[in-house]
């Protein structure tokens, strides 16, 4: 069964009394093309254990099922599980879930479904949840690696230099956690119904370590939001707006870091930002 004719998911949806849900993002795909080359790049082999967010009706995962030892989908949609019954009752090695993936125990799923096997995420993510299922499986450090598509947007974010108007809080923290790489663009077209914007498959591998030390990582972050949640703003006025810290005192610690007062937040490597945040909680530990 060609999960992405569209005759064939017309019939399924039909049959199923399925309709798409705007809340919820459903966008299925029907260029077969695109779910091969996704599980192609999530560089899978029998020794994996795949997690997929939001299967649709399987087009993705019956691929993954076909490269993967084993794939566990978590689906929100209770009306896509019947269909789901019927379009993966060939792949033995695929378990799907019926649940919310920004409540699920990501710890309790690893060890009871994908026990044993190489832990990774190969999803087409519902582009309402996209920043916090990433933030989520990132910051749990379980996976391997991440390999989803993406608003292209977002990709963009996760994916982009210093000095770029793309680069930001997100792509710190994602940047952090990860190596990541922007692989190829989907447009609308692929889809039913067409979303309104073009996507983008990204992977994301699991440092083994941050690119750079840092010995306070909640100060690290505080510091990453202070430098971007006013991005007009120079990095000495954003710092001293968001933290307890003088203007005087931000000027003091800048200019430590080697940093001119009016720089600006989005031209900082991350290496630069973990040399500041160090200065900042330094200068506020050693306040009486």
């Amino acid at each position: 069964m060609d999960l992405c004719d569209p005759r064939i998911i017309q019939d399924l949806l039909e049959r199923n009394g399925f309709h798409f849900s705007r809340s919820m993002g459903q966008n299925f795909l029907i260029d077969s093309r695109v779910p091969t080359r996704i599980a192609e790049e999530a560089r899978l082999d029998r020794g994996t254990g795949v997690l997929e967010i939001g299967p649709g009706i399987g087009s993705l995962t019956a691929r993954l099922a076909e490269r993967a030892g084993k794939v566990c989908c978590v689906e929100l949609d209770k009306t896509l599980l019947p269909i789901l019954e019927k379009t993966l009752t060939d792949c033995g090695n695929v378990t799907v879930i019926s649940g919310d993936i920004l409540k699920t125990d990501l710890g309790e799923l690893v060890e009871g479904e994908l026990n044993r096997l190489r832990p990774v995420v190969c999803a087409n993510l519902p582009y309402n949840i996209t920043t916090p299922v990433l933030t989520r499986l990132l910051e749990s450090g379980l996976f391997e690696s991440v390999t989803v598509m993406v608003q292209r947007e977002v990709a963009r974010r996760i994916c982009a230099e210093p000095g770029t108007p793309d680069y930001g809080a997100f792509t710190l923290f994602a940047q952090y956690h990860a190596e990541t790489r922007y692989l190829f663009d989907v447009p609308p077209s692929s889809f039913v119904p067409p979303p309104k914007v073009t996507s983008t498959v990204v992977r994301m591998e699991r440092r083994s370590a941050p690119p750079a030390e840092v010995k306070d990582r909640e100060m690290f972050f505080r510091t990453v939001r202070a430098s971007f949640a006013q991005r007009r703003k120079t990095l000495a006025n954003g710092l001293s707006s968001a933290l307890p810290l003088s203007k005087q005192e931000t000027g003091e610690i800048l200019r430590s870091c080697g940093l001119n007062e009016k720089v600006r937040g989005e031209t900082l490597s991350l290496t630069q930002f973990a040399t500041l945040a160090d200065r900042i909680a330094a200068r506020l530990d050693g306040r009486p």
